[in-house]
């Protein structure tokens, strides 16, 4: 029996306002639907952390600075046989300007109260 198995790595970064309480999040619209946090995979040649600057600053705009590393989500799909490694991490420390959206969806602050309201099925994972 292997021991080895096929897992995709991704990364999840919450960049918030310390002014306003609210957090940058992106209505997704393309794999799935929803709202998210900023984030997505982690390439060959690069640290999970250096992936989460990199999707933040492609998926928002903001250069991120100081990311606190939070934990990790995991899971394996019976579909497919993959395993999952969300790598999540913090900031309200960026710079630059938010933009208002890429071919993923729409990107805005939100309150952290109404993330936690959210319905469950447009919930943040």
């Amino acid at each position: 029996m292997s021991r080895t198995n096929d897992t995709e790595h991704t990364n999840m970064i919450m960049i918030i306002d310390k002014d306003t309480n609210k957090a940058v999040v992106i209505n997704r619209k393309l794999s799935w639907k929803g709202l998210s946090f900023p984030g997505g995979h982690v390439e060959a040649n690069e640290s999970f952390y250096e992936s989460a600057v990199r999707e933040a600053k492609e998926e928002t705009g903001l250069t991120v600075h100081n990311l606190k590393f939070c934990g990790v989500i995991h899971w394996h799909n019976i579909d497919n046989g993959k395993k999952y490694m969300v790598y999540l991490y913090k900031t309200t420390e960026y710079e630059g300007e938010l933009i208002s959206g890429t071919e993923e969806g729409d990107v805005f602050f939100m309150s952290i109260d109404d993330i936690k309201n959210t319905k469950e099925d447009n919930r943040i994972a």
